[in-house]
């Protein structure tokens, strides 16, 4: 077993000195341990293919004088909620996939979340890879992994591990780096903001009420066809999560819009539908499928504006276009990626009657959203300044 060795004074973590944890005990060793500190680095490896949830493969954890690589296919990782559900903050990078592979393994995510990636979009950076920010602010370079490794299989072999290991080896320094320019800029809170969305969002399962959206073709589909696209669309995405398995290889989307569309009444018929293949179906989910088809029968289809852009009122839509080119001024400006502050979504939902979205509170209300009620109101106006670009300013009140 390696053990690492921390520098005086420093998060770093010297190469290559990684332990593998393969024992219960080792891991009840190696959580006591984890309890006392107050930050640690965490990634994950996992596996998805064949399969609807994700599979974790390997779980690496670092902290000063510390870095660990669990295998849970021989550690049961449930105790690792403790640490989850402590006030310990975790370092993650680009962590919506662990999130979700934390919540299914522990039932919970970690209370406190810095992730890198997300802090970075701040700081001058546009979602970069680990491997661009370990290079760019440690000077460090972060080696590419094999992406066909099937980290399922074992033994995990050395350069699968080291490789796993430098994912999360230098990433306390990388936080420390992107903290000192969030507070140099004054964006703390911001990055504050977008993580904590991330952390109670980005792991949340998938609604089986709205898998119907996700499916482009049904988008076409009316009346009768689009409430049976619907129904069938629910039906699959809770039949796959039970099952473990992709969608697509339990009806492809090609084949339910066909069923949807001649809603038949046999299993022979059914299968004979363009779309549906021979390893759709089985094990009596044909059955069930046809089952939904006949229940959706007379059912009015859920309202189809789900799956449009607001509905911007007919006056206000001409400004999106220049509301949009506006705010991508803004960000360029700041030295921000414009998806930061504002997506063209994010402008529609503020133009349009409804909920006024992310841009209706906080920090990016403040940066743009006020400024953009203020210029369709009426109360300010956009210019063009040669040198400048786009100016937003207050109207002059007419005299009366």
């Amino acid at each position: 077993m390696h053990r690492r060795t921390a520098r005086s004074g420093s998060d770093h973590l010297d190469p290559p000195d990684w332990e593998l944890i393969t024992t219960q005990d080792a891991f009840g060793e190696l959580l006591d341990e984890w309890m006392g500190v107050e930050r640690y680095a965490l990634d994950t490896e996992f596996h998805r293919e064949g399969t609807y949830h994700p599979r974790v493969a390997l779980v690496q954890v670092a902290w000063p004088g510390r870095l660990a690589l669990i295998d849970p296919l021989e550690v049961d990782l449930a105790p690792m909620v403790e640490v989850l559900n402590s006030d310990i903050c975790a370092v993650m990078h680009a962590a919506r996939q662990d999130l979700e592979i934390l919540y299914r393994v522990c039932g919970q995510v970690p209370n406190v979340l810095f992730d890198t990636q997300t802090a970075s979009n701040f700081v001058g950076f546009s979602n970069p890879s680990l491997g661009t920010l370990s290079e760019r602010l440690t000077g460090k370079k972060v080696p590419k992994g094999d992406r066909l490794t099937d980290w399922m299989r074992r033994p995990l072999q050395p350069t699968q591990l080291s490789y796993a290991a430098a994912d999360v080896r230098d990433l306390l320094s990388i936080a420390d780096r992107l903290s000192e320019e969030l507070q140099r800029r004054g964006r703390v809170a911001w990055a504050a903001d977008a993580i904590e969305a991330e952390r109670c969002d980005a792991w949340t399962t998938r609604d089986p009420d709205v898998a119907w959206t996700r499916i482009k073709e049904v988008r076409h589909l009316r009346g009768q066809a689009l409430a049976t696209a619907q129904a069938l669309a629910k039906w699959r995405e809770e039949a796959a999560s039970s099952d473990d398995v992709p969608t697509r290889n339990l009806l492809s989307d090609l084949g339910l819009v066909g069923l949807a569309q001649t809603r038949p009444t046999e299993v022979k018929k059914a299968r004979a539908v363009r779309g549906v293949d021979g390893r759709n179906l089985r094990g009596g989910r044909a059955e069930e499928a046809l089952a939904v088809i006949a229940e959706s029968q007379g059912r009015a289809p859920v309202d189809a504006t789900a799956v449009k852009s607001p509905d911007v009122p007919q006056e206000l839509r001409s400004a999106i276009n220049l509301v949009t080119t506006w705010v991508k001024q803004v960000a360029r400006d700041l030295d921000l990626d414009p998806s930061t502050i504002a997506t063209r979504g994010d402008v529609e939902m503020l133009l349009a009657p409804g909920p006024d979205g992310p841009l209706g509170t906080g920090w990016r209300a403040e940066l743009v959203g006020d400024p953009i009620r203020d210029l369709v109101s009426g109360r300010a106006a956009l210019a063009f300044q040669p040198g400048s670009g786009l100016v937003l300013e207050p109207r002059a009140e007419r005299a009366g």
